[in-house]
């Protein structure tokens, strides 16, 4: 196929056993992992965990990525949209509240095929918001929960760090077209995500003006109740990082955009703790689940 899934729209050849576009991924699903996964926000683990899927590869390739051994060194395995429904229905029977996709963007066609038939508990579609506006409205039934980083206001930040300048002013209009089809976020009795939009924003070492420019925009753009917000501290050092990316968020730097978050206005959405900065949080890419 000639892929133009992404908002990078590279044209590039994906055969079933290779693939040259920015993603590295062939005509088919890469899985590395899947497990009940504790460590995402409340409204979705709940007590039994939300059951993540990590596909491999990814559209962005941020330089700092902390699931670095499936998004740039393209570890995993090659499943068919059945073996991937197979999946789904063993995290469902284990006791997962909800389906999340992590980095599903450019396997779009072929997850599809594995939502043919309604799930008993919501998708999520767990992405970098780098996303096109065309392929997300592919989506529009099969997916309950968008939860789409938002990462950047700064263009050159982003395309320093995710080779994407034009991030902002293509993930504002992604999120624009997920709330579209989710409407307002709702949640359970059970204080668990029923469907909507909840972005996440991670603060970055050294890069506090983008947080408050990302805070701008999300206090601006939505009314409460419209969407939630999660103000990730959970950034970690990876090897061969550089200058402020080579350390951790100090707790000043997380304080102060906890109370500019305030400061704003927003109300409905999470903060971390800063003990969230632990390695032990990525899981292990090791195939479990997935064989």
């Amino acid at each position: 196929m000639i892929c133009n899934i992404c908002p990078r729209r590279c044209g590039a050849e994906r055969t079933e056993t290779s693939g040259t576009g920015f993603c590295r991924m062939p005509a088919g699903l890469v899985a590395a992992r899947a497990m009940l996964h504790q460590w995402e926000e409340p409204c979705l683990s709940g007590t039994r965990g939300a059951g993540c899927v990590f596909f491999t590869g990814c559209n962005l390739g941020c330089v700092y990525c902390q699931n670095g051994p499936i998004s740039h060194e393209s570890f995993g395995k090659p499943i068919s949209p059945a073996r991937l429904r197979e999946i789904f229905d063993a995290l469902v029977a284990d006791g997962a509240h909800c389906i999340d996709l992590v980095t599903p963007t450019h396997f779009t066609p072929w997850i599809l095929e594995a939502l043919r038939e309604p799930l008993p508990v919501p998708v999520v579609w767990n992405c970098g918001g780098y996303e096109s506006v065309e392929t997300l409205r592919a989506l529009e039934g099969k997916v309950q929960i968008y939860l789409p980083d938002l990462k950047y206001a700064d263009a050159a930040l982003a395309g320093e760090l995710s080779a994407a300048p034009d991030y902002f002013a293509v993930a504002q209009a992604a999120i624009d077209e997920m709330l579209r089809q989710t409407g307002p976020y709702r949640m359970g009795e059970d204080g668990l995500l029923q469907s909507g939009v909840l972005i996440r924003h991670m603060v970055l070492p050294g890069k506090l003006d983008n947080t408050r420019r990302v805070i701008d925009y999300v206090a601006a753009r939505f009314r409460p109740g419209e969407v939630l917000f999660s103000l990730m501290s959970q950034y970690t050092p990876q090897k061969n990082a550089s200058g402020a990316l080579a350390r951790r968020i100090t707790g000043a730097e997380y304080r102060a955009a906890v109370e500019y978050m305030s400061a704003c206005g927003i109300t409905d959405g999470f903060v971390q703790e800063k003990s969230s900065a632990k390695e032990e949080y990525t899981p292990e890419f090791d195939l479990t689940g997935i064989l």
